[in-house]
């Protein structure tokens, strides 16, 4: 099985941005773990939505990089507001 590069994309970038907000906001190991999870679940609802409003601002073939991005931190803010 073959994984499409923009796949993998979206767990790569959703885990960067998971590693990020734990180096800006995270105390404990398994803060990383939430946020790793919330990074990536969040892009990938991103993704998603991105497909079904169909707007094609700033995409990488077919990765919605805007809604994505947006999704992403929004679920991470979410995670650490309801201290998960």
């Amino acid at each position: 099985m073959i994984i499409p590069p923009y796949l993998l994309l979206s767990l790569l970038v959703g885990a960067i941005y998971g590693s990020l907000f734990f180096l800006w906001r995270g105390k404990k190991l398994l803060d990383l773990a939430i946020y790793l999870v919330a990074g990536i679940v969040g892009f990938v609802a991103g993704q998603v939505i991105g497909n079904m409003v169909g707007l094609e601002i700033w995409q990488i073939g077919p990765l919605h990089t805007i809604e994505a991005t947006m999704t992403s931190w929004l679920a991470l803010f979410l995670a650490h507001w309801l201290k998960v």
